[in-house]
């Protein structure tokens, strides 16, 4: 990646949050986008400044998980872009400026546009920062991690199964070789059993969320999200994410 002006930008803004985590999965159908939004709208009830952004160009979810029209979010140019509230959250999702339809960038145009959001952004006041990415491990997921890997943590979302354990395995070491000395895991859909798993060194389990069939009740919409019967496991994770608030 080249070094440009927005890289510095980008990390002058993170540097002024207490934290800012980066949401990542090795594999998609894991739930990452879920637990992004989730996560960071019941840290926000908690009456912290917390903003999520979207930064999946290709395939935004976290407005649908809110149960939010993108169409209708209206955002404030002031010197830079304000994020919109949804309930006590900040929240930036680039669906709001394709009109929920795709946008295709490949390879250098996605991390580009990527440091080009993040620039323009407001984040006067946030105390905590939330990033959703797309699944995988891409090559704009390497330009945040090697070109902000002092002003980020890796929260890495993975499910039980053979497939995504032995995924994360690869993805972890990849993070442990850009550099980064504390990985955080969330384990989606078990039962907490993933906690001996990764038991080593730089590797944080925060804890779990169980399997749940009727699940899409807690999402679509704010009531929904607010009621989820799973939620007590969400603000366990909470509790981890921003301990001392």
């Amino acid at each position: 990646m080249r070094l440009d002006y927005r890289l510095v930008l980008v990390k002058d803004k993170l540097t002024s949050l207490k934290k800012t985590y980066v949401v990542l999965s090795s594999k998609g159908g894991v739930g990452k986008s879920t637990l992004s939004s989730l996560l960071a709208f019941y840290a926000a009830e908690r009456g912290i400044r917390v903003g999520l952004i979207d930064l999946d160009f290709t395939n935004p979810s976290t407005h649908i998980v809110l149960g939010v029209d993108p169409r209708e979010v209206r955002y404030v140019e002031e010197k830079g872009i304000i994020p919109a509230l949804v309930g006590k959250l900040s929240y930036v999702t680039p669906a709001t400026f394709t009109r929920d339809s795709p946008l295709p960038l490949r390879g250098e145009s996605v991390s580009r546009a990527l440091f080009e959001l993040i620039s323009i952004l407001r984040l006067d006041g946030l105390k905590y920062l939330f990033i959703d990415t797309p699944p995988g491990m891409s090559d704009e997921h390497m330009d945040i991690i090697y070109g902000l890997g002092e002003v980020v943590k890796p929260v890495v979302v993975t499910t039980p199964s053979p497939l995504s354990v032995s995924s994360v395995r690869k993805m972890i070491s990849l993070l442990r070789e850009s550099g980064l000395r504390e990985i955080l895991l969330v384990e989606n859909m078990g039962e907490g059993g993933l906690v001996d798993v990764f038991k080593e060194p730089g590797v944080t389990y925060l804890g779990y969320v169980p399997f749940y069939p009727g699940f899409d009740n807690c999402i679509g919409s704010l009531e929904n999200v607010r009621n989820c019967p799973l939620r007590g496991f969400f603000e366990k994770i909470v509790d981890r994410l921003v301990s001392g608030d």
